[in-house]
């Protein structure tokens, strides 16, 4: 640096910013930026040097008696220098009355704004500030300068790498889509596989019962008829334990009556949880969807968790069952999952949540209306499912990311079941998928289904 600098002139410098490479929500204190500060006594002479020598400066901060003060680019100098009688002035004025007199708005943001957030901001200015340089201020106020074209190129690395990740998770999603229609076919073919014996099973219980008492009766009419019973008989009787047979034959046909039928419930509602979509929605019985649902979830509950459904009169829905079967085993998935914990908690300590109820999961419907956006409109009617826990509760932080995932702009990034189901609801089927949550309250869920 030369020593005839004045000594109000902080010599330029630039920051290489970070080594790592730039994501999508990189930063501006990533990128590199000039510091060069000078106190606004200083003249415009003294600043041409700087200008000459670092051709790269895109302007200069502006300070008076140490504190920030303002901003001049070397754009603005430029357009001073070949105006007429402006290099005279240029050479011969203090920055003051130089700021004064080509003052612009300035745009401010913070070291920690996202690199895609200052372009936007950036591009919100007036066409003759597009090129000025942006004042980045950081946690210890410092200004330094961004030249427009670094967060131009930055930001159009972002966009490419943000193109290229939405690009790899659509492929990602269409294999796993594959995968899964694929496995559901495989589900429904061993459904089927199952539900053959089964109906074999089922269907001649009822002749193995008649048959049963049948034979019974024959016994019974034998040991009237008969004068005298054989010693033989009456020995093969105590060996085959006849009398507890007799009372035994029926509860155990009853018993597996009762297992069979389990059994088809169970892989009936596997069936309708694997259910392929057609093209267009079909009419369908929400009840017995969060029925088969409930079924299949109910392994994991175990009798610690009690579920209670309150049903009101729907009419068929038109949806795309498969997927609206997904939505609900995500909620109540989501739902277990925290009451199972804090009945874990429960028993781990008893002495401090031995006044907590027994954890419950509350399923209502109900077909409700809703205002006319415009005047001339009749009540729009929709379907209802309430999913509700008595669990902990959702802390303001855990909210506003769920909140977040909703968001069509984030939820690329944060590919959660919650997220998937909101786009199901909404943009599948036309509906609205909201909740609300309070600490030791417990978390509510609503659906809502058009009706048409």
């Amino acid at each position: 640096m030369s020593q005839e600098f004045s000594s109000q002139i902080s010599g330029p410098s630039l920051s290489v910013g970070s080594d790592r490479d730039l994501h999508i929500d990189s930063t501006l204190n990533e990128l590199p930026m000039y510091s060069f500060q000078a106190e606004n006594t200083c003249t415009g002479r003294e600043i041409i040097k700087y200008l000459e020598q670092y051709p790269q400066l895109p302007g200069i901060i502006l300070l008076e008696q140490g504190k920030h003060w303002g901003m001049i680019s070397r754009k603005q100098l430029l357009e001073l220098a070949i105006r007429p009688h402006g290099h005279k002035m240029l050479l011969k004025e203090s920055l003051s009355v130089l700021y004064s007199y080509l003052r612009k708005p300035i745009l401010y943001l913070s070291e920690q704004t996202s690199i895609l957030s200052a372009m936007q901001s950036s591009l919100t200015r007036s066409p003759d500030l597009l090129a000025e340089p942006i004042v980045v201020q950081s946690t210890d106020n410092h200004y330094q300068l961004l030249d427009q074209q670094e967060l131009n190129i930055a930001a159009w690395q972002i966009r490419s790498i943000e193109t290229q990740l939405k690009y790899e998770r659509s492929q990602a999603k269409m294999i796993q889509n594959d995968k899964m229609a694929s496995l559901g076919r495989l589900v429904d073919g061993v459904v089927h596989e199952i539900l053959d014996p089964v109906g074999f099973i089922w269907g001649n219980l009822t002749y193995v019962t008649k048959y049963s008492q049948d034979l019974l009766k024959l016994i019974a009419v034998y040991e009237q008829q008969l004068s005298q019973i054989n010693q033989e008989i009456i020995a093969c009787k105590e060996d085959i334990e006849f009398d507890f047979l007799e009372q035994d034959l029926i509860q155990t046909l009853n018993s597996i009556r009762t297992g069979a039928e389990r059994l088809k419930k169970l892989v009936s509602s596997l069936q309708n949880f694997c259910h392929i979509d057609e093209v267009h929605p079909k009419p369908a019985d929400i009840h017995a969807c969060l029925d088969s649902i409930v079924l299949l979830i109910n392994s994991r509950i175990k009798g610690e968790i009690e579920i209670v459904r309150n049903y009101g009169h729907l009419p068929p829905v038109f949806c795309f069952m498969g997927q609206l079967n997904q939505v609900f085993m995500n909620i109540l998935s989501q739902a277990v999952d925290v009451l199972l914990n804090s009945s874990w908690q429960r028993k781990l300590y008893p002495e401090s949540t031995n006044t907590k109820p027994k954890p419950r999961i509350n399923i209502k419907t109900s077909v409700i209306s809703q205002p006319a956006t415009q005047p001339n409109d009749p009540d729009s009617r929709w379907v209802s499912i309430r999913i509700a826990d008595n669990g902990p509760g959702m802390s303001p932080e855990l909210k506003k990311q769920i909140t977040e995932t909703f968001s069509t702009e984030k939820n690329a990034d944060k590919e959660t079941s919650l997220a998937v189901s909101y786009r199901i609801i909404t943009v599948r089927h036309g509906g609205k998928l909201s909740f609300q949550s309070e600490l030791n309250v417990g978390t509510e869920f609503e659906i809502l289904l058009p009706l048409v």
